[in-house]
């Protein structure tokens, strides 16, 4: 198991430890409900160090960024984020990803931990043109630090605005007494943040700066359960989950990172599909009756016919009812639809519902 540059203040924390992604990362500290209200109310802090990140530079980034993502990268200024996906040649996708433009000619892929060694793999057997790659995925740290007092907080240990940073730009600028970090108005909580990427070897004066500014602000570490308890209030994808080599990204309702006003992988029948409609989409869904849906538990019909599978589900602790995500039969996917979840032999009512689930 490999270890983040922050394992042992976790350990020191007590925070419970899991293997996640070759990685042993927390999971949680105090209690996956109270993490999950400190990032919805106040701020909270997740080491997500596990994370991939590609440097991507040269002449010719831009073509293998456009050739092997599915959104427009040539729409990117400096200073911005881009979501993304990487799609298969079988209509399914590699991954799901954030580009970042760092300069003329450099940019920055961050991908999802699990997936480092595939995207690697799979870019660098689709770079033709020449493009210099990079792995730096084991020299840099991701703190995120996320919650609607984030920027309050963390003003005092930046010269910048942290308020002007936008949705999805980014600055490089001055953090904790670190230089040239990467302050990224992003995150998969819908709460509001940042994301802060500096080498292995500053992560940890960073992060003790951190908690130091935002001790008047209640703030607290958080694990990877509450964060996958935030996202998915928000309806955002998880790879593996919800969108992995078999689903398309119009199934997966990211038909809106999906342009074809340029060709990439596997565009042409991914416009096809586009333009003679998908048979089955990704759904959000609420339980009507008390019950917790979990990932791989079986969608049904009235008449109890399986129509689909949850990808993912939980008890959502801002809501305090059932939620989940799954793919559906077309016909089932219109809001207000009603389908069952079944769970332990019993089939629970649902109401498909519009995302997200968590509305502020």
């Amino acid at each position: 198991m490999k270890n983040t540059a922050l394992t042992h203040i976790h350990e020191g924390l007590g925070a419970k430890m899991v293997p996640f992604a070759g990685y042993n990362m927390p999971v949680q500290y105090e209690g996956v409900n109270l993490e999950h209200e400190i990032v919805r109310n106040g701020v909270g802090v997740f080491d997500v160090s596990h994370m991939g990140e590609f440097l991507i530079s040269g002449p010719k980034a831009l073509d293998l960024i456009q050739k092997v993502a599915s959104n427009d990268a040539s729409t990117l200024t400096i200073g911005r984020a881009q979501y993304s996906c990487l799609p298969n040649e079988n209509g399914g996708i590699v991954d799901d990803l954030i580009i970042y433009k760092m300069k003329e000619e450099q940019y920055l892929l961050v991908v999802n931990a699990s997936n480092i060694e595939k995207d690697w793999n799979w870019i660098s057997s689709k770079n033709d043109v020449g493009a210099d790659m990079r792995n730096i995925s084991d020299d840099y740290s991701l703190l995120a630090i996320q919650g609607p007092k984030a920027i309050e907080a963390m003003q005092p240990l930046t010269s910048i605005d942290l308020a002007a940073i936008k949705y999805y730009h980014f600055e490089v600028a001055d953090f904790a007494g670190v230089q040239d970090v990467i302050i990224s108005a992003t995150g998969y909580t819908g709460s509001g943040g940042f994301e802060i990427y500096a080498k292995n070897t500053e992560i940890e004066q960073i992060w003790n700066k951190v908690f130091e500014a935002g001790a008047a602000f209640g703030i607290k570490p958080v694990g990877l359960a509450a964060r996958d308890t935030l996202r998915l209030e928000m309806g955002f994808c998880l790879y593996g989950n919800d969108i992995n080599d078999t689903t398309s990204p119009l199934e997966a309702g990211l038909g809106w990172i999906t342009k074809f006003n340029k060709e990439f992988t596997n565009s042409e029948a991914l416009k096809k599909q586009k333009e003679e409609g998908v048979t089955r989409k990704l759904v959000g869904f609420e339980l009507t009756e008390r019950g917790i849906p979990r990932h791989d538990y079986e969608i049904v019909d009235k008449d109890g016919n399986v129509i689909g599978i949850v990808t993912s589900g939980t008890m959502a602790p801002t809501l305090n009812k059932g939620i989940g995500l799954g793919y559906v039969p077309t016909e089932f996917a219109a809001e207000g639809r009603q389908i069952f979840i079944r769970i332990r032999k019993n089939d629970i009512p649902a109401q498909v519902v519009k995302l997200p689930f968590y509305k502020k």
